[in-house]
């Protein structure tokens, strides 16, 4: 009795606590899916909704910074959308480990190669957001950032803001 018991219990408890861990993973019906792929040392975005636009994301050198710029978390090419919309990202790697970290939007994903990761999030606020490989992928790791600049989705829709 003094361990069955607690078995039962906790198997009780457990069972209801999967099933609100899966359907949280789940993802139903997103507005946008931005596929992005893990290089060393940049990161590739394809927006699938639209006709398979990919583009490149590199750090922005130090010359090229203008003021206000961050240093070490810039990019030429953000990936631009929109807010108070459901997205999914599609995340994966070519190489080696990666890990797609936007931290002040709760996201952390693994990039594996071989392996299609998804992640959701739907951003109440418009502004720039920054992140970073938080993964140890290599001696320079640290210099694959990722911004994501959400706009008002009238303005998403007015037409093309993607800076190529």
């Amino acid at each position: 009795i003094w361990t069955i018991l607690p078995a039962i219990i906790l198997i009780l408890i457990a069972l209801p606590s999967l099933r609100i861990l899966y359907l949280t993973d789940e993802i139903n019906d997103p507005s946008f899916t931005i596929k992005s792929i893990g290089h060393q040392w940049y990161w590739t975005y394809e927006y699938t909704d639209y006709g398979g636009l990919i583009f490149n994301s590199y750090m922005l050198p130090p010359l090229f910074l203008e003021p206000g710029d961050l240093r070490l978390l810039d990019v030429d090419n953000r990936v631009v959308l929109p807010v108070e919309a459901p997205v999914r990202m599609m995340i994966t790697s070519q190489d080696v480990l990666h890990s797609w970290t936007v931290p002040s939007l709760g996201l952390k994903t693994d990039a594996i190669p071989g392996r299609l990761n998804q992640t959701t999030f739907t951003a109440t606020r418009p502004g720039v957001y920054y992140g970073q490989c938080s993964e140890i992928c290599g001696a320079n790791h640290s210099f694959m950032p990722i911004v994501l600049e959400l706009i008002p989705l009238k303005i998403f829709e007015m037409g093309p803001v993607f800076t190529l």
